[in-house]
């Protein structure tokens, strides 16, 4: 009896424990309406159950009361955005230093992030190619991104004059109700130059304060530049009161389409240009002049959602603590060398994210079931099928990996030859082969594509490297490409691919990075290709190799100069003390008399380095590290019956350095060499499958190894 009675005492218990939830839930809902009716913010903290102040609260919010801020910490009130609602951002990119400034802000704005994105891109060709790229293999859950072509949105805008440094692409934000897709209702646009500390969804809330009438969410200029007292005869475009800043702004394109924008500042742009002549601060002046007009259309925005560090800059008065702040932007074109007594705080925050892993960034959102994108389903499939016993596990692993690529990294410029014959140097490196790249461009002045194999704070370190060094900082015709690292092994066959893919010339030069092609090498290729025909047969250009011991070398400047090196024991073939079969086949004896092109056949583990056409095959990405890398590729040319052609006065040096971390590991560990056999047989059979019976002499050269 008791026992029972102790059961029907507990469930009268959690029934009533259920009716105070319930009544507690009521009096939350309502309290909420009740603030939302009377000016109150929603929350922005909408990810716990914490009712807490609004994100869009501060020492300049004036939309509550006093009593209001007294009591909005301790009132539950709706979420200002649902749990997995999908924000809109838009930005103007173009260019290669544009590109590379807002890989910084997306990392920013993914680090805090707990809602799906969609970044909207406008962009010119330079920065397509490489953000798609980019985002394709950053494969980041629950992020879309849309590109739209600026090409097509320039006679929107370029009839107006514009002296600012961003050029035509600093007025394209004007267009953006035409450019954005018709059924999009808000976004927020930002410039490439700015970095959030705080979730941008506490931004996207403040969408819901707007009232009806309200159109542009923007934050007043923090410099004086509007108030037209900087220096003497300073005339700036009208606008109201300070100004507002156009680097961060909400848009509400369905309100702005149905107000008539794109007529609305065209009308405002031609009126004030009459006097103006031209813009000075490009979309922002427009901007500004319409507000002027009707002021009844913009919500301002507290400032800390963009603190300006331009110069003349206010910034310092919007905040007492700099963990305030949600919004900087580096509006200076100072960037980070601007004055501000807080600079430090602010650059290191920067440096924080322009040398973040991005890999650490593509985490799923905890609760927001993302659609997976059908390459990621066809990986997740292939991971799956993999054995983790099976002793090659790590191997098959790395050929699954996608590692992030950022094409184009600096500044890139190239003009096509007229005739057809043009070549590029292809090679790959790490951090550790950097100090070659200065001797590389003193060798070959002709187009050179490199795949950098780095972390996302190495990529940095080279970055300074290249903007400092003067030989690097004046080739122009150089394409560095960055293979960001994961995994254990050097994936060295990916890398290449990346730089062997992104070659713009007919031919290539497919070397190493630690070699010194001879002077003239770069216009005696492009005499041979002609002379060989190249265009019209399947050939291989066999450029013979050489090393030295020493790490100051009289570079030789002619083959004579280079047979007597190689008679005084200051020269040897590339490796014949350690690998003579990799070059071996070169015949170097033949070569010494030679005054024409001769063919060579295939032989086992021949590995030379070689100028073919750029619809060459791909090396093999199974081979990682060391190991097979490039005899695998040369194996396949040979396949697909190519002539191994070597010339007669063309040579290269490899120029001494410490060996690898992959060849130490090679040496070094047993299960290593074991699996690169096990790889061996099975390339080798994958080109019979493909090859024939062609292919079998490959099989029945390596088993009689």
């Amino acid at each position: 009896l008791n026992v029972s009675g102790s059961v029907v005492e507990r469930a009268v218990l959690e029934s009533r424990v259920r009716e105070v939830e319930e009544e507690n839930r009521k009096i939350r809902l309502q309290l909420s309406q009740s603030q939302g009716t009377a000016g109150q913010p929603p929350d922005g903290n909408y990810g716990n159950q914490q009712w807490g102040a609004s994100a869009d609260t501060g020492p300049d919010d004036g939309d509550n009361t006093a009593e209001e801020k007294n009591n909005h910490t301790e009132c539950p009130r709706a979420p200002s955005v649902q749990k997995c609602e999908l924000i809109h951002v838009a930005c103007v990119c173009a260019g290669h230093n544009a590109s590379r400034d807002v890989v910084t802000l997306v990392k920013s704005v993914l680090f805090h992030r707990r809602n799906p994105l969609h970044f909207h891109f406008i962009t010119d060709t330079v920065a397509n190619r490489i953000l798609s790229s980019l985002f394709q293999s950053w494969m980041v859950p629950s992020v879309q991104v849309s590109f739209y072509d600026a090409d097509e949105l320039k006679s929107e805008v370029s009839w107006i004059p514009n002296k600012h440094y961003s050029g035509i692409y600093g007025l394209m934000k004007l267009t953006l109700t035409k450019a954005l897709p018709p059924d999009l209702s808000k976004v927020i646009v930002l410039d490439t130059d700015i970095t959030f500390a705080t979730d941008i969804a506490e931004l996207w809330g403040i969408f819901r304060k707007f009232t009806d009438k309200q159109v542009i969410g923007l934050v007043e200029n923090q410099s004086d530049w509007y108030l037209g007292n900087l220096w003497k005869n300073h005339k700036p475009w009208p606008a109201l009161g300070r100004g507002f800043n156009t680097g961060v702004i909400l848009l509400y394109l369905e309100r702005l389409r149905r107000i008539g924008w794109e007529q609305m500042w065209r009308l405002t742009a031609e009126r004030e240009l009459m006097s103006m002549l031209s813009t000075s601060l490009a979309d922002q002046d427009i901007f500004n002049a319409f507000i002027k007009q009707n002021p009844v259309l913009v919500h301002q925005l507290p400032c800390f959602w963009n603190v300006q560090l331009s110069d003349h800059t206010r910034s310092e008065q919007c905040y007492t603590e700099v963990s305030d702040l949600k919004v900087i932007h580096w509006n200076s074109p100072k960037k980070l060398r601007v004055k501000n007594k807080h600079v430090e705080f602010f650059r290191n925050l920067y440096l924080t994210f322009l040398e973040y892993d991005g890999n650490l960034l593509r985490r799923e959102l905890f609760g927001c079931p993302s659609q997976a994108n059908p390459e990621s389903v066809q990986l997740q499939a292939a991971l799956e099928e993999l054995d983790e016993d099976d002793q090659c596990y790590d191997f098959r692993r790395e050929r699954l990996t996608v590692h992030r690529v950022h094409l184009y990294f600096l500044q890139y410029e190239y003009t096509p030859t007229e005739d057809d014959t043009d070549i590029t140097l292809v090679a790959q490196l790490s951090m550790d082969r950097l100090q070659m790249l200065e001797a590389i461009c003193k060798h070959w002045e002709g187009p050179i594509s490199l795949a950098l194999y780095m972390s996302d704070a190495e990529a940095q370190q080279f970055l300074r490297y290249a903007q400092a060094s003067e030989v690097l900082k004046n080739r122009k015709n150089v394409g560095y490409h960055i293979v960001y690292k994961e995994g254990q092994f050097y994936p060295v066959n990916l890398v290449r691919n990346v730089a062997l893919k992104n070659a713009n010339t007919p031919y290539v030069f497919l070397t190493d990075v630690d070699f010194l092609p001879m002077y003239g090498l770069y216009d005696y290729l492009r005499r041979s290709m002609v002379q060989l025909d190249m265009a019209h047969t399947k050939k291989a250009l066999v450029v013979p190799a050489f090393e030295t011991l020493r790490y100051r070398l009289s570079f030789p400047k002619s083959k004579a100069e280079l047979l007597s090196m190689l008679d005084m024991g200051a020269l040897y073939t590339f490796r014949y003390h350690v690998w003579p079969k990799g070059h071996a086949p070169t015949n170097y004896a033949k070569w010494r008399t030679a005054t024409t092109p001769y063919k060579v056949e295939w032989e086992p583990d021949f590995e030379p380095y070689v100028v073919v056409r750029r619809d060459c095959p791909e090396y093999d990405q199974r081979f990682v590290g060391f190991g097979w890398n490039k005899v695998s590729h040369i194996l396949e040319l040979d396949a697909q019956e190519y002539d191994l052609m070597v010339l007669p006065n063309a040579f290269m040096i490899h120029m001494p350095h410490a060996p690898s971390f992959d060849i130490s590991k090679f040496r070094s560990s047993s299960s290593y060499r074991n699996c690169l056999n096990t790889l061996k047989d099975e390339f080798h059979q994958d080109l019979s499958r493909k090859y024939g019976s062609a292919a079998l002499k490959y099989l029945t050269a390596q088993r009689t190894i």
